[in-house]
């Protein structure tokens, strides 16, 4: 575990609200759904299909139905890492007692050799391990790996983490010491086994995990093999396509993200766990290539990615349309798993730039703000009466509905929001890493003798300040601050003077023996900034977008008389942002532009008329609150 997680308690009104949203209300709300409880949602039966193999196990019969996606365990899974997570910041002695029963019934549904899957154990006990590219059984034993790891850390009690420890050695006897070929479909068991060997140290972990990772694309032609030596499907998958699947060279030839996003940034932040544990310099050097080509041509405004529904994919550089954009959150949380541990790799601001990105827009943008409702896919563009139902379309729902069929993006969301003290700091000897800027307090006490206390109202506020309470006198540390490349002018005071420090990579260095008079101010640039997209993205030719500090903001057709297709933004017209209450307290900004008459005729030769007006523009992740509304992150400028 990164001890930051216990570190650091939370106390600032953003992310405040989340952590105790995630708390009150989201892990309530999926514990329900899981348990088919929710009127109105997609049926889960994800506690019950353990049920199921529980009776299966225990009387090796079963007359009811296996039900839902064949990696349906791993909502399960998920759902307990975040429920962990509240439990370490809040005691819960229901909720607890109630994930202890969950787990007691994982631990009834394995099998006496260790193997742990509900679909495979309910429905189809003859074809294990015989299908890893489409059958996900690695990609739900990575899941329930984390979970398990994260339960024992948060709460001390290691049930769930032997009956996976189990299931571990049950992997590595399949594919170190018989030797069977093979390599997950989609990835994820490699990142997870990495956090299984730091928990319990045990080296069979990590040998497993560089194991997936090395072989991998080294015979591009595995699942091809497997298929006809098995010839059964799940989805009709084109095990031809291997770049849908990263196999179609091995990971360290690999200089493109290609194929299925979530697969994708899996695999790459499980191959820069093991370039930080093993330091591999050619697996470094890997996931910088991979890295730059998804952050450089494939990856939107607002941090998400995956350009396409088929596929759920990247697609092309510079491909990025806005109303089809399948943008899945997952995506962006694998996105931010990838830059923490490049973080990991060199402390470099754009690293934390990008995490801070992805999570601040398309994050928070796949969740309602009440936490009961959730997009799976996150357009740049929506338009009510094509979006969702366009054939086109049909992914880019216009409003958040309560559950999936396929919902592996609530309890990613869930996981991710109740741990970020991992992802705002991290400490390597006596410096301090601030990577992301949440109010709260960073305990520090068993290494550096103190705590460091953060005040801030960001993201809306511009400045974050960081004061002192040593046990002592005082705490001796370097503080590094990660300058973001969207400020473009930070200022950094020590005791209201201009501070002494140094700048390597994008991070502020101080060092000092702080006392607790001290306090270090940082102050952004929060003005509005105009974003132009490259040339090469057609999609934004003649556009522009607006941000301020790490928000994107759109247009909604709710603030602007219901039509934002007609609106142009003004070139060099004025720009104001101020604080509103509306969508729980938010900095509105409007701008000068221009309304473009409607014509009656599909087609005209007489320019239309144009009429000056003002734009409201909110933070992307707000839009979808209000009831299904035309939405617009680029405006053409004119």
């Amino acid at each position: 575990m990164n001890d930051m997680l216990k570190k650091f308690t939370v106390t600032d009104k953003f992310f405040g609200y989340y952590e105790a949203l995630i708390k009150d209300t989201v892990v309530p709300y999926q514990e329900k759904v899981l348990n088919d409880q929710i009127e109105g949602a997609e049926k889960s039966h994800a506690i019950e299909n353990f049920r199921l193999a529980a009776k299966v196990i225990e009387t090796e019969k079963c007359d009811e139905a296996f039900y839902g996606m064949i990696f349906q365990d791993s909502d399960v899974a998920k759902w307990l890492e975040a429920a962990a997570y509240t439990l370490l910041m809040h005691s819960d002695e229901e909720l607890e007692k109630r994930c202890d029963e969950v787990i007691d019934l994982i631990g009834r549904a394995q099998h006496q050799d260790g193997y742990l899957n509900t679909y495979f154990t309910v429905k189809e006990p003859d074809k294990r391990w015989t299908n890893l590219e489409e059958a996900h059984e690695l990609y739900c034993a990575g899941h329930m790996m984390e979970a398990a790891v994260t339960y024992a850390e948060c709460t001390g009690k290691t049930k769930l983490l032997d009956i996976m420890c189990r299931m571990a050695d049950h992997i590595y006897e399949r594919f170190i010491e018989d030797e069977v070929p093979g390599y997950p479909g989609h990835p994820e068991v490699e990142l997870a086994l990495m956090r299984l060997y730091r928990f319990t140290k045990n080296e069979k972990y990590k040998r497993l995990a560089q194991h997936f990772i090395d072989v991998r694309g080294v015979d591009s032609d595995y699942f091809i093999k497997e298929s006809e030596c098995y010839n059964w499907t799940v989805w009709g998958n084109d095990c031809n396509n291997k770049e849908y699947t990263q196999n179609h060279l091995p990971v360290r030839e690999q200089t493109k993200a290609v194929g299925h996003a979530v697969r994708a940034v899996y695999l790459y932040t499980g191959m820069a766990d093991v370039a930080v544990e093993t330091s591999d310099e050619s697996l470094k050097k890997a996931c910088e290539t991979l890295w730059e080509n998804i952050t450089k041509c494939r990856m939107y405004v607002t941090g998400a990615i995956g350009s396409a529904y088929e596929g759920e994919a990247f697609t092309k550089d510079y491909h990025l349309p806005n109303d089809t954009a399948y943008a899945e959150t997952c995506a962006a949380i694998g996105l931010i798993f990838f830059a923490r541990k490049m973080i990991d790799l060199e402390k470099n601001n754009e690293y934390a730039d990008i995490m801070e990105r992805a999570l601040y827009n398309c994050v928070l943008a796949g969740m309602q703000l009440d936490g009961t409702k959730f997009f799976y896919v996150n357009p740049l563009e929506s338009i009510p009466g094509i979006s969702g139902e366009a054939v086109t379309h049909r992914h880019a729902l216009p409003q958040r509905p309560k559950w999936f069929t396929c919902a592996c993006c609530p309890p990613n969301v869930a996981r991710l929001l109740s741990s970020m003290g991992r992802y705002a700091w991290s400490e390597e000897g006596n410096t301090v890493y601030s990577h992301l800027f949440i109010g709260g307090t960073l305990d520090l006490t068993d290494t550096l003798h103190g705590k460091i206390k953060v005040e801030t109202s960001y993201p809306y506020g511009n400045q974050v300040r960081y004061r002192f309470e040593p046990n002592d006198e005082s705490m001796d540390l370097t503080l590094a601050i990660r300058l973001p490349l969207w400020s473009e002018n930070t200022s950094i005071m020590l005791d209201e003077k201009k501070a002494n420090y140094e700048i390597r990579n994008g991070y502020v260095y101080l060092t000092k023996a702080f006392t607790q008079e001290d306090m270090v101010t940082v102050t952004f640039d929060m003005n509005v900034k105009r974003i132009f997209a490259s040339s090469k993205i057609t999609a934004d030719s003649g556009k522009v977008a607006f941000s301020r500090g790490p928000l994107i903001y759109c247009a909604e057709g709710i603030d602007n008389a219901g039509d934002v297709f007609s609106l142009r933004a003004k070139k060099d017209g004025e720009i104001e942002a101020y604080s509103s209450e509306k969508l729980n307290g938010i900095v509105e900004i409007k701008i000068d532009g221009y309304k473009v008459s409607e014509s009656k005729l599909i087609y005209s030769t007489v320019r239309p008329e144009v009429q000056p007006c003002k734009i409201t523009l909110i933070p992307y992740y707000t839009w979808g609150n209000r009831g299904i509304n035309q939405m617009r992150v680029w405006l053409p400028e004119e």
